[in-house]
């Protein structure tokens, strides 16, 4: 693909639909090699979609026909060795790691190949949709690094030790099969179909009521960081603030009337 002398450094695309957020890696001739540029506008669009009220949910996707091959190494370097955020100081992380963290929910589609950085979006995210075709490496032990976005606590969260190691520490390259049986993704698509059926998800998620949405995630995450006994001390007291607002009428309210909801995050 030749490149776009309009776009030598890359971009992140934002679209609204509606509640969602369509945030699209965008520099198809580098195979979407990651610049500054690039991370910090994908910390701009998390950031847009956690504080817009109107949007509800976020969808994270690769233009042309590959994900992402990872960082530009060249052009990282200088970046890289301030020890500064990736994402830009005050935005949301979109690796989910040290925060902000953001406390809607973004879908991932990923086609081809989907490197290091590909790889640790995607873990960060809620749900991941695969084409077919995916090719997957976390490659960092090649290049004398470590992977610093996830991928050594989210794989071996997912796999388990052994599955994990036996791609972080020898780059080999993975499918999509691999990654469904290790639960990096949720599901396997054609080629082609990855992001209408992210998209289709996510509408879906945006028609549920967002404080719901908002605290269930929240909860999922307590139990990862914090334990089984942590979560479980939570439920009582979210659903008593829950059934207090306006969405926990009109949610009684559309069950008695058999129609949808008309939530409002209020």
């Amino acid at each position: 693909m030749a490149e776009d002398p309009t776009n030598p450094d890359g971009r992140i695309n934002t679209e609204r639909r509606g509640q969602l957020l369509l945030i699209g890696i965008d520099r198809p001739h580098k195979f979407n090699g990651f610049t500054p540029k690039m991370t910090q506008e994908l910390g701009d669009a998390y950031t847009l979609l956690e504080r817009d009220d109107e949007l509800r949910c976020g969808v994270l996707h690769a233009i042309g026909p590959h994900t992402t091959a990872g960082l530009d190494m060249p052009a990282m370097a200088p970046h890289r060795a301030k020890g500064a955020p990736l994402y830009g100081e005050g935005n949301i992380d979109c690796f989910g790691l040290t925060g902000p963290h953001r406390s809607k929910p973004v879908v991932a589609a990923v086609q081809g190949i989907t490197y290091t950085i590909g790889i640790e979006l995607m873990l960060a995210c809620d749900l991941v949709i695969a084409a077919d075709d995916c090719r997957f490496s976390q490659l960092e032990v090649q290049r004398n690094l470590m992977a610093t976005g996830g991928a050594t606590i989210r794989m071996v969260e997912r796999a388990g030790y052994g599955n994990a190691m036996r791609y972080l520490l020898t780059d080999d390259e993975f499918d999509a099969e691999t990654a469904l049986r290790f639960n990096y993704i949720q599901e396997i698509v054609p080629a082609g179909q990855q992001l209408p059926r992210a998209i289709e998800l996510a509408e879906k998620i945006c028609a549920q009521a967002p404080l719901a949405v908002k605290a269930t995630i929240a909860n999922s995450r307590k139990f990862i960081a914090k334990g089984f006994d942590a979560a479980v001390a939570d439920f009582a007291t979210v659903n008593v603030e829950l059934g207090k607002t306006n969405d926990a009428k009109e949610g009684l309210a559309a069950f008695v009337e058999k129609r949808p909801a008309k939530f409002t995050g209020t």
